[in-house]
């Protein structure tokens, strides 16, 4: 670790090759954090990492499956012995698979909870004894407007899962506040991510286009209309929110109910 990466405060982005990830770590390292993305996806991660470099900030690309106790442990308590304590983790690396019910096995519904649930839990938990020894830190969990208010037809296990993190980030909030650890999510509604344009498993690009004509504000969502939520949670503008899941959605929700 070079002294420059030494004086920056440390985020690590799960999930950070594509998407609502890239867009984010991108983010933070513009604001001037030490990035350390994390993805499956090796080409794709080293990418953003590397882009990041390129443009005068500093990042590391670590190859991460939240599916993976022994991996996120072995990562967490590598970055830990580097950095001391991270100072932001956003975890944001999910799945969304379109299952109908009738074939909605336990390996698919555990699949999707593994990864968007557990899978942050994984990371979080090796990461909180240093963060609570130095009584600070924020968390950034990803949720989804099909986990606060819409249901999503075929779906069923996704909006379960990410019910789910709404209910990790409070009960983490609450256990966390008197360590100095701030713990929010965001739950995005229609963003132009490659989940959302996927025909097999959601809106596919002609009915993305449509969804945007009953958006209050006109559009869907840009990854980095995300990311720029997720930075203001992480900074000190945030620092008495906790507990909070922040709707990003143009208006949606408030527009239909």
């Amino acid at each position: 670790m070079d002294g420059a990466t030494a004086k920056k405060p440390t985020v690590l982005v799960t999930g950070a090759g594509i998407g609502i990830g890239r867009a984010t770590a991108h983010a933070f390292g513009k604001a001037g954090y030490h990035v350390v993305a994390t993805d499956v996806l090796a080409a794709e991660g080293g990418a953003v990492a590397a882009e990041i470099v390129a443009a005068g900030g500093s990042a590391q690309f670590r190859l991460l499956d939240v599916r993976s106790t022994a991996e996120a442990d072995w990562l967490v308590s590598d970055l830990n012995a580097e950095f001391g304590a991270l100072d932001c983790i956003v975890a944001n690396a999910g799945i969304a698979r379109k299952v109908p019910l009738d074939d909605l096995t336990d390996e698919k519904w555990d699949e999707t909870f593994d990864v968007d649930l557990k899978g942050m839990i994984r990371v979080l938990r090796p990461a909180l004894p240093p963060m609570k020894a130095r009584k600070s830190g924020t968390i950034v969990c990803i949720s989804s407007i099909m986990g606060i208010a819409y249901g999503w037809d075929e779906h069923v296990h996704y909006s379960a899962a990410k019910a789910g993190v709404v209910g990790l980030i409070r009960g983490l909030a609450v256990e966390l506040a008197r360590s100095g650890i701030r713990v929010n999510g965001i739950a995005p509604g229609y963003i132009r991510t490659a989940q959302l344009l996927s025909e097999q498993h959601s809106l596919g690009p002609a009915a993305a286009q449509k969804a945007g004509e009953f958006i209050p504000m006109g559009r869907i969502g840009e990854p980095e209309d995300i990311a720029d939520v997720v930075l203001f949670l992480a900074s000190s503008a945030a620092r008495y929110m906790t507990g909070q899941t922040v709707v990003v959605d143009g208006g949606l929700l408030v527009g239909r109910y």
